[in-house]
């Protein structure tokens, strides 16, 4: 029997040990109005091996810190294949780390996690990759006063400095940037530019097609494996994983809000755009029923949202650094936005974007775009 206050690491698994799990990430955010719990049903997806691609070939583990039987926080960790594969690095994850203001929490958990990959050969941790840097990636550690966008991490202003006391450094920054009341996305002095390469006769651009939406979404993932190829932490999607994305975006995705670009017939850009669900979700406390559910669909369906999030864009290779690149990626930013505009959208997020990428960053400034948010990535030698 353990001390009535002594801090204990609890391993979990299961459909049991996943609802103890999402539970120990709430005391954290008690007295936090910008805190948004996200879907129960949708976050055990997440930690379903059974469900979630990335969880099937990948060895991984749940915890759980309580004190004096109650949860105080939570970690997972990760040995991703597809990332040791591509970046020979020997570097394992950690990942949905969430803890009250308590130093001890942190350093017990992380000390958990290293353990557990250093017993699989592990060299290095990094993260937080929820689980891949396909999905929430990174710790937030600025813009606290606002709640996220959809697929976006929260947290709270101490989670850094107990990271960081336990001997982590910063291996990236990533930004999120939000676009408010603006109606002119194209500065004037490059819209000419924009009309001049979009009128060439070999280019074509189009909204998804939903009698083919899932060939649409590979040719998607297929563009973003490589235009990303080259950008830090990059792992591709596989076809499992673009299969799960396929039949998660159906649902809630609008025609107006999925665009693909084509040069001389072949598809080279696109962009897809996302409701801000967590807006229409902020007061469930993470639950559908029993009468959630109907709230969802009316604000969903009927009332409208407000806000919108660009979460994936990319342009071939042979395109960046070119106009017309550039050019798709103005357009589909110009045109994804208006339609939205002219549904009610009053504000969008377009995330995330590497500190590396000045090209990119330098754009969607100059789009009217603000950094409001910063995220970061975390590494340590085991």
């Amino acid at each position: 029997m353990g001390q009535p206050d002594a801090l204990n690491i609890i391993a979990v698994e299961g459909k049991a040990g996943r609802k103890r799990f999402m539970a120990a990430g709430k005391p954290a955010y008690e007295g936090d109005p910008n805190y948004i719990a996200p879907l129960e049903f949708e976050l055990n997806d997440r930690l379903n091996p059974s469900v979630n691609p990335t969880l099937k070939a990948a060895d991984h583990q749940l915890w759980i810190a309580e004190r004096g039987g109650m949860p105080v926080g939570r970690i997972a960790a990760l040995v991703n294949p597809l990332h040791l594969e591509r970046h020979q690095d020997e570097t394992g994850h950690f990942s949905f780390i969430d803890g009250i203001d308590d130093p001890d929490v942190f350093k017990a958990l992380l000390a958990t996690a290293e353990d557990w990959l250093r017993a699989r050969g592990m060299k290095h941790i990094a993260g937080p990759f929820s689980f891949s840097v396909n999905e929430e990636v990174g710790l937030l550690v600025d813009g606290f006063d606002r709640p996220p966008y959809v697929m976006m991490p929260h947290g709270r202003s101490w989670y850094a400095r107990h990271v960081e006391a336990a001997g982590y450094t910063k291996a990236m920054d990533m930004h999120a940037l939000e676009y408010s009341n603006i109606k002119e996305f194209i500065p004037a002095k490059r819209q000419r530019f924009v009309d001049r390469a979009i009128s060439n006769p070999k280019v074509r651009m189009r909204h998804v097609d939903f009698k083919r939406f899932k060939e649409d979404v590979r040719t998607a993932v297929e563009i973003y494996n490589d235009a990303w190829s080259d950008n830090w932490g990059f792992i591709p999607f596989t076809p499992e994983q673009a299969e799960h994305m396929a039949g998660e975006l159906r649902p809630i995705i609008a025609k107006y809000n999925f665009m693909i670009c084509e040069l001389d017939g072949e598809p080279v850009a696109f962009g897809i755009v996302l409701p801000n669900i967590y807006e229409a979700i902020h007061d469930f406390d993470g639950k559908l029923l029993p009468f959630n559910w109907a709230k969802l669909i009316y604000r969903l369906k009927i009332k409208g949202l407000s806000q919108a999030r660009m979460p994936l864009m990319g342009v071939k290779k042979k395109l960046q650094g070119k106009p017309l690149g550039a050019a798709f990626a103005y357009k589909m930013i110009d045109v994804m936005n208006r339609d939205n505009i002219d549904r009610g959208l009053k504000s969008s997020e377009l995330s995330w974007i590497l500190e590396s990428n000045t090209p990119m960053l330098n754009m969607l400034t100059e789009m009217g775009g603000d950094i409001y948010k910063t995220y970061r990535i975390y590494k340590k030698s085991l």
